[in-house]
């Protein structure tokens, strides 16, 4: 408890490690909006230890983006360790990533899929504690049984963890049978550990986060999904879209960031907009943006379009737009994202198959930064240029004519000619050339050689 008093500040009110979405910038954004704590992104600590780009990458951060602690992930104890000596400076506590669901984590064998092997993950949280200068703290998710999970964070705190997060969900819970987190699980764990424990799941806004450490008596919630669609949630307010949108973008030039992050994030800002049909055309300038410019472009473009609607200029209708009609807030206003229940969902999927008209082969399309259709493999061509722009990408490989005709030469021919015009010149002037692989003079050779032995052995049998 001393180390979340006296090192955290007591923070009740936590952005959640992130991957491509808790940068620097928008950390920045969520603390300007009432979060007392953040984390980084979710960083490998392989790579974190080998690689120079991506650590300093990775460890970017400023005076007003503290208190922070650096989230990492991996299944080798020592290799964790090189990675948190590195970070121990920059940060207030390195946090352990035991629960992450994704596909990727599987792979790579960490996150949520090490929570079966207890003895590997208490050799982790040892290594760490008793090494490092600053705390070491857990993210986990629960267990199906209440007691496994119980068992499971005594282990944790046994082994030298200063705080634990506790993700109300299992691994299985994810995407669109993600469901709702089982607070029953926080309050467990919490009464039986020593350590301060937070909630994470179901806070969507201000009323779940009062409610959620009410009745789980956890130190703090945490809050992922509900940061991305409303960073003004710990507020409790609901700004218009375009407010934390511009100060981001204002946040992104001081601390640039990747495209594709900002692209994330605006998307989620702009959420209930873009849903919108007569917004398609927008949402697909969005897509295709690769530039700052274009990002505020795109920003300014639905400010005009809502503004005069959001200062009572003009009327608007729940029913004006199709698909709004289901939201009690305006949908320029920052609101959560509530997915459908994993039953709704199965039932959306059985009554898509069953429908003849439903094309589960249709493809997607491409569009430029104009709005023009563009091919996958241009798109990526783009995507690539926006990501190092200091490097000059061509898009064909220049090509050589032979000397003597219109085709292309051989890119190993020793004479500069296309193969057609190298066998020529190789059959009349009695020549080879490795990089075609014609081997008119070696063969010559060849055969000269056996017809005089044939030769030979024919005159001795007439001439013993």
């Amino acid at each position: 408890m001393d180390f979340w008093k006296d090192v955290l500040g007591s923070p009740t009110k936590i952005i959640a490690p992130m991957v491509d979405a808790s940068e620097l910038p928008w950390r920045i954004l969520s603390r300007r909006y009432g979060a007392q704590l953040c984390y980084t992104p979710m960083l490998h600590s392989s790579i974190f230890s080998r690689d120079p780009k991506y650590r300093k990458e990775a460890l970017s951060t400023c005076d007003e983006d503290k208190p922070l602690i650096v989230q990492l992930c991996g299944n080798d104890p020592k290799i964790i360790l090189q990675a948190a000596k590195l970070a121990e400076d920059h940060c207030c506590a390195i946090d352990i990533n035991l629960g992450c669901p994704q596909a990727i984590a599987k792979r790579g064998h960490y996150g949520a899929f090490l929570q079966d092997e207890w003895p590997l993950i208490k050799e982790i949280v040892k290594t760490l504690s008793e090494n490092l200068r600053v705390p070491v703290t857990c993210k986990i998710r629960r267990f199906e049984a209440v007691e496994k999970t119980v068992e499971f964070a005594r282990m944790l705190e046994q082994a030298g963890c200063s705080m634990i997060t506790l993700h109300g969900r299992t691994r299985d819970m994810k995407g669109p049978l993600t469901g709702l987190a089982d607070w029953s699980y926080v309050t467990a764990v919490r009464k039986a550990l020593n350590i301060p424990v937070i909630s994470n799941g179901n806070i969507q806004c201000i009323q779940d986060l009062n409610r959620c450490l009410e009745e789980t008596g956890a130190v703090g919630v945490m809050t992922a999904e509900g940061n991305l669609y409303n960073p003004a949630l710990f507020l409790g307010i609901n700004p218009p879209s375009w407010e934390p949108a511009e100060a981001y973008m204002d946040l992104v030039k001081q601390y640039p960031c990747p495209l594709s992050y900002i692209r994330g994030h605006l998307f989620k800002l702009f959420h209930h907009i873009l849903c919108l049909e007569d917004n398609n055309v927008i949402r697909v300038r969005l897509g295709a943006a690769n530039s700052i410019e274009l990002f505020e472009k795109v920003i300014q473009k639905l400010k005009e379009k809502y503004l005069p609607y959001h200062e009572g200029l003009k009327k608007w209708s729940h029913t004006t737009q199709e698909g709004s009609q289901n939201l009690i807030l305006p949908p320029w206003l920052c609101q959560s994202y509530v997915r459908l229940t994993p039953k709704d969902y199965r039932n959306e999927v059985d009554e898509a198959n069953e429908d003849e008209n439903y094309n589960k082969t249709c493809k997607r399309e491409f569009q430029d930064a104009d709005g023009n259709p563009i091919s996958r493999k241009k798109m990526k061509k783009l995507r690539r240029i926006n990501r190092r722009p200091e490097k000059q990408f061509t898009c064909e490989k220049p090509i050589y004519k032979c000397s003597n005709c219109v085709n292309p030469l051989g890119s190993k021919c020793n004479y500069q000619l296309c193969k057609k015009c190298c066998k020529n010149k190789c059959f009349m002037q009695n020549l080879d050339c490795i990089g075609h692989r014609i081997l008119v003079k070696t063969r010559r050779n060849m055969a000269a050689y056996y017809a005089e032995k044939r030769k030979d052995e024919i005159t001795e049998t007439i001439n013993p």
